[in-house]
């Protein structure tokens, strides 16, 4: 983030131009400038993006599906902007080698896939933290690197539900505890996965119905270049 920001020359003239700045969904040639705020913003998106993903992998194949089925979208949206022809017919900012990160994409999704095999309930192999918070990372620099963070809490509409339901979870039940003297809880359990499971739905159901969730949200995300 220091070096795009600083020396944004040092890696394509065409970043240069964007800078700090970030193109805005649903609106045609329209950016978002983060100005000196661009920095510490980079920071936050890869952090939170990181814990997101984290959060998410409570369940056998949850995070390693929904991440698959976001850098497929990144893989898209980065060779879009890699090509000349068709970011400037779809009339978003052209960055220069930018088709590059769609390799990288590709292999994650190869990855996801391959993983995905033995981590499918009931799971063979686990992730752990190490695996979840690398992936998150992942996903946030490419959102950086093709200037589309504001298209992340659509994106990845599932780790932004899975860590809002935790925060407000926290959030209510320390509110309570400071008021009636006993925490109350606004979800059954958090992250919202584990809601569901204490509801009584199988594990392989929530795991289903959140990919449907996922595809739907890399549709809307797909569907951000023409709906504008």
């Amino acid at each position: 983030g220091g070096i795009i920001y600083f020396f944004p020359e040092w890696i394509d003239p065409d970043l240069a131009k964007l800078k700090s700045s970030t193109t805005v969904p649903f609106f045609k040639n329209l950016e978002f400038d983060f100005d000196y705020f661009y920095v510490p913003m980079v920071v936050f998106i890869i952090a939170a993006t990181s814990n997101a993903v984290n959060l998410t992998d409570g369940l056998d194949g949850l995070a390693i599906g929904t991440v698959g089925i976001v850098a497929l979208t990144l893989a898209v949206i980065s060779y879009i902007s890699g090509n000349a022809i068709v970011s400037n017919y779809l009339t978003i900012p052209f960055l220069r080698g930018n088709g590059e990160l769609a390799v990288f994409c590709a292999a994650m999704v190869g990855a996801s896939l391959g993983f995905l095999w033995f981590n499918a309930y009931p799971a063979q192999v686990f992730m752990g933290d190490t695996g979840s918070l690398a992936l998150g990372g992942a996903i946030g620099a490419l959102c950086v690197l093709i200037k589309k963070e504001l298209l992340l809490p659509t994106l990845g509409g599932i780790f932004l539900a899975e860590t809002m339901s935790v925060i407000v979870q926290r959030m209510y039940f320390k509110y309570t505890r400071r008021k009636y003297g006993a925490g109350r809880r606004v979800l059954k359990m958090a992250p919202l996965h584990h809601h569901f499971e204490m509801l009584g739905w199988p594990e392989p159901k929530i795991v289903t119905r959140f990919y449907i969730v996922a595809i739907l949200m890399m549709i809307v995300s797909l569907a951000t270049f023409k709906v504008r």
